[in-house]
């Protein structure tokens, strides 16, 4: 038996470390560590819960605009505004939640995981003196890739040609980045941490410019997505083959509804649907109630699992059986995966949605792929392409109905007393708050974002969280370059800083960590 450690994971958002125990080249076990504590839920005791909206959002700068979303619904709820919003508000929230997705998407597969499949030593080969090629190659090779070195280890794929297209369009991507970033600026105030996002709708003034300007953006965005995301996940698909097999999981996924929609002349459905898919074809209602914090491998005082509306976030850094800050997010006690799989396969599975169903079967074909394949680290990517493409379609949709000069926005009195929860389809999966309120003040705030759910360490009963089980089985070669546990884990896109949300309020060190 062997242990390989990876302390810390890079090119993701946050502190994350993993242990993986070996045996004749397959991991057997393996536990994952969220290492970095800030106690968000407990900033939050004892505010105007009309703060919460901007402080959760400090919780990721990568993607604050689904907390926000999650944060003022928990309030509407709690107000009874839920069903008072504008039109343009809703319409408003779509977009600005939409863009940012689409984005993060590009971000995470461009600059985040892409690269673990691109030979550096290719790029800029084929296509003669290309400067920003050349320059990229230059990075890719003096620091990005680092420590997963020599590259003569890992099974790089792609043939010139194909990794110098994928190459240039990581360039491009930057730049689309920053695009996307700017629209949905120009309905959220600014990035990060949108500041017009507010209970009772959004704040921003709609005219007509704004309007324009988003659509001329969105044609671009739209492309790329077509033209060149999907496309490069295909040949990545297709180059990799196996690993549409490989970090299965726990082959159950759970999905928050998001993106309001109008039926009947009523806001009162969604986009993306919420539910659990089991079995990849079983698909089932989801009951909030259902869901339980467990905390027994979690640096946080010992309880039984509960439910976050009754949650508890007590620190407990010495406790000699836990790994992790992250705690164990559990449905009805067990398992569960979320992410763009969830979104994907649980709108497929419940909704009658002849643009979804139609491109997924599309998609699949062309990598030879089946719907039981989207269970994989390749499944993972192209379920994250498709989403782009889905919202990228509705947002066109959503910018239209806009009615410039109309309200975006509605009074409302801030509770004193009360309960409410808030649920987003984020980028990464099923995000939840839960508020309570008493005395005109926040008496208890919980989040669950989806790393979360993905991360989490095992549960009173032993059981492995997704990360781990996607590990649990993979064949590694024995070398100085472990990037086999580097794409199963990127392949999830870990947010680590939203996960565990470490020194105490005096200073003291509460551990030290080695970053190499």
């Amino acid at each position: 038996m062997k242990k390989i450690v990876i302390d810390p994971i890079t090119r993701i958002e946050g502190h994350l470390k993993v242990e993986a125990i070996v045996d004749n080249g397959e991991i057997k076990d393996a536990n994952i560590s969220g290492t970095l504590f800030r106690g968000m839920e407990i900033i939050l005791k004892g505010r105007d819960p009309r703060d919460a909206v901007l402080l959760s959002q400090r919780i990721c700068g990568v993607c604050p605009e689904p907390h926000a979303i999650a944060s003022v619904s928990a309030l509407e709820d709690c107000a009874g505004l839920t069903d008072k919003i504008p039109e343009n508000g809703i319409l408003m929230r779509n977009l600005i939640h939409a863009t940012r997705t689409i984005a993060d998407h590009i971000l995470h597969f461009y600059i985040l995981s892409g690269l673990d499949y691109i030979d550096p030593s290719k790029v800029s080969e084929y296509g003669g003196n290309n400067l920003d090629l050349n320059n990229l190659k230059l990075f890719l090779e003096q620091g990005y890739s680092k420590p997963f070195l020599p590259h003569n280890e890992i099974d790089y794929r792609l043939d010139t040609r194909t990794t110098n297209e994928v190459a240039s369009h990581y360039l491009k991507a930057l730049d689309l980045y920053r695009k996307a970033q700017e629209m949905a600026s120009i309905f959220g105030g600014k990035w990060p941490h949108d500041s017009a996002i507010v209970a009772g709708g959004v704040s921003e003034r709609l005219t007509s410019d704004k309007i324009h300007s988003y659509l001329w953006r969105l044609d671009e965005l739209e492309d790329f997505v077509k033209n060149c995301y999907l496309p490069d996940v295909f040949a990545v698909a297709e180059a990799y083959s196996d690993y549409l097999g490989i970090g299965k999981g726990c082959q159950k996924l759970l999905a928050y509804q998001s993106y309001k929609v109008k039926t009947n002349g009523h806001y009162n459905n969604s986009l993306i649907a919420g539910g659990l898919v089991e079995n990849i074809d079983k698909y089932k209602s989801l009951d909030i109630g259902n869901i339980t914090e467990d905390v027994m491998h979690s640096w946080y005082k010992d309880s039984s699992p509960l439910n976050p509306e009754n949650g508890l976030t007590e620190p407990d850094a010495r406790k000699s059986e836990a790994y992790s800050w992250i705690k164990s997010p559990r449905y009805n006690g067990e398992v569960y995966e979320t992410g763009p799989i969830s979104s994907l396969l649980a709108t497929y599975l419940s909704k009658d949605n002849t643009f979804v169903k139609d491109m997924l079967k599309t998609s699949l074909s062309k990598i030879n792929g089946k719907i039981s394949n989207l269970y994989s680290v390749m499944g993972r990517h192209l379920s994250r392409a498709l989403v782009a493409n889905i919202l990228c379609h509705h947002s066109k949709i959503w910018a239209l109905d806009l009615e410039a000069g109309e309200p975006a926005t509605t009074e409302y009195v801030p509770p004193m007393e009360g309960k409410g929860i808030g649920l987003a389809s984020a980028p990464r999966g099923a995000l939840g708050h839960w508020l309570t309120v008493k005395d005109g003040r926040i008496s208890n705030y919980q989040v669950i974002t989806p790393t979360a759910w993905n991360a989490s360490p095992k549960d009173k009963d032993g059981n492995p969280g997704p990360y781990e089980q996607a590990l649990i089985g993979l064949k590694v070669k024995e070398s100085e370059s472990p990037v086999e546990i580097l794409r199963v884990i990127r392949s999830f896109d870990p947010c680590t800083a939203c996960a565990v949300h470490v020194v105490t309020a005096k200073g003291n060190l509460v551990g030290k960590y080695k970053v190499v």
